[in-house]
């Protein structure tokens, strides 16, 4: 097979039960895509290919409601007669699945990363009516050390104010929540569970429980609490455990409520229980951002643009980060500490977190030379925005951007129009004539 519609055939990526995944290109942009053509011989039985049409169909209509940087895109479908297929964003790397092993873990700061992500993306997919059900490390693709693409929503309930879409009796047996095996009504808290089961099977290599049959596993999942973590990886700290079966509750009362909350501890994580690392990672960039007034207005998309188009830094006390008369566009946020702004030795004023500086030289679109010195006055984290880079940003990343900075210009005007009033009235009462 050379073809599949338009797209050009490059190699076979995998197979399943109904259907196989090609890398293919597209030829009007050229860019690769991966697409799953499903087989229909395997649709012969009614009971089988009532569900498998309806997987079909459900991914389908998912086609381009989900752009989020952590969900695998899905662009295209097409069912026609024995012509079936979903066009999806290819990404390059491998599945979590081959270091859900034993002799292959990750280090745990990876892992809750991972997780991390994770949970803003089903997070935004709940947003859109979208619960996954089949959350399980194949089904979360892997590029570099900790960058995720949640595939294959399938098995997905879609929700609206009307009704809801649910096929019965699909999933994988040893990730399912206790409600899905029951087939009760399902909330994002299935989803919760099953990436808790994730998050266990990552840290330990072994399943929360590893029975020899699914009716056993079903008995497990709905009456036995599984052993911590901790019990097979032992350097696995407390609070690690503590998220696990948090996110395995199997009353949903005591599981986690919300996204927020599952994202919000692995937040607590990494500031308590690994503060003295070097590395800033994206769970600290990302909850950082969303902390800072000059983000405020940004959502999670966007805010993971953000992170994708920034440097961050730390800077020790007393080193100078920007010079008076110096050429440059870049500009800069502070995410922690101080620093003091100088004009000729003498000072300007402090700026603190959250402060923006250097983005007139931005906003001029042309190089221009610094107008003061800048100093750390403490060890400071900086935000560091290459103007070229912003380009390459999505469109709606862009114009948060730009009504920040018309936000902050405001603000930066009125609080000029005040210390001039104040000077007014100060000469005013002297009886100086200006």
């Amino acid at each position: 097979m050379n073809r599949i519609g338009k797209y050009e055939i490059v190699r076979v990526l995998g197979t399943g039960s109904t259907s196989t995944v090609y890398l293919a290109v597209d030829p009007f942009n050229k860019q690769q895509v991966a697409i799953k053509l499903f087989d229909l011989k395997h649709l012969q039985d009614p009971k089988r290919a009532k569900i498998n049409r309806k997987l079909l169909m459900t991914e389908a209509s998912l086609a381009g409601k989900l752009s989020h940087p952590h969900i695998a895109k899905i662009q295209d479908a097409v069912m026609e007669g024995d012509i079936n297929y979903v066009v999806m964003e290819y990404v390059e790397g491998c599945t979590l699945e081959q270091y859900a092993d034993v002799d292959k873990l990750l280090p745990i700061s990876t892992i809750a990363e991972i997780i991390y992500k994770c949970c803003k993306a089903l997070e935004y997919a709940q947003h859109q009516g979208v619960i996954h059900r089949d959350i399980k490390p194949a089904n979360i693709l892997l590029q570099g050390e900790t960058n995720i693409k949640i595939s294959d929503f399938g098995a997905a309930v879609l929700q609206n104010n009307q009704n809801t879409t649910q096929v019965a009796g699909v999933g994988s047996p040893a990730y399912m929540s206790p409600e899905q095996v029951e087939e009760l009504t399902l909330t994002h808290q299935t989803d919760i569970y099953s990436l808790g089961v994730v998050m266990y099977k990552l840290l330990c290599g072994k399943l929360p429980f590893d029975t020899g049959s699914n009716l056993s596993m079903i008995y497990h999942i709905l009456n036995i609490d599984p052993p911590l973590p901790s019990a097979f990886r032992s350097e696995i700290p407390q609070e690690m455990d503590a998220i696990v079966r948090r996110a395995m509750e199997k009353d949903q009362s005591r599981r986690y409520q919300t996204w927020g909350e599952f994202a919000d501890d692995l937040v607590v994580f990494f500031s308590h229980v690994a503060p003295n690392h070097t590395e800033i990672f994206d769970t600290e960039k990302f909850n950082t951002l969303r902390s800072l007034e000059f983000f405020k207005n940004f959502g999670d998309v966007e805010l993971w643009e953000v992170l994708r188009v920034t440097v961050w830094r730390k800077v020790p006390e007393s080193e100078k980060i920007l010079r008076d008369g110096e050429s440059g566009r870049d500009f800069f946020i502070l995410a922690q500490g101080v620093v003091h702004v100088l004009k000729m030795g003498k000072s300007l004023g402090l700026l603190e977190r959250g402060d923006c500086f250097g983005e007139m030289a931005h906003l001029a679109e042309h190089d221009c030379n610094r107008s003061s010195d800048v100093i750390a006055k403490s060890e400071v984290l900086l935000i560091e925005i290459d103007p070229d880079a912003l380009t390459h940003a999505t469109t709606g990343c862009r114009f948060q951007f730009a009504d920040a900075f018309l936000h902050l210009l405001v603000k930066r005007l009125a609080l000029a129009n005040d210390r001039i009033s104040h000077l007014l009235a100060d000469k005013n009462q002297t009886g100086i004539t200006i």
